[in-house]
């Protein structure tokens, strides 16, 4: 894999704390960063998936089982008792 440097300017309390987790999971800083950047990543790679989706079910419509017939007036489901 194509590696490339990036320099980040953090401010110095998120670094030490990012420092202390890395370490506490046994991972370099830089780990720690790439595996966090790649879960950001993917879960906006998941979510576009499923908007995609979700749009293209709500463009195409479900079936209610009607047939379009609907047997029941609008008056009927607003009685008030």
């Amino acid at each position: 894999m194509n590696r490339q440097n990036v320099t980040l300017s953090l401010p110095k309390t998120l670094l030490r704390k990012a420092k202390m987790m890395a370490a506490g999971e046994g991972k370099s800083l830089s780990q720690f960063l790439k595996e966090s950047l790649e879960q950001r990543v993917r879960r906006g790679s998941n979510y576009n998936r499923a908007r995609a989706r979700q749009l293209g079910l709500m463009e195409k419509g479900l079936s209610l089982g009607t047939k379009g017939h609907v047997s029941v007036t609008r008056e009927d489901l607003h009685v008030r008792h």
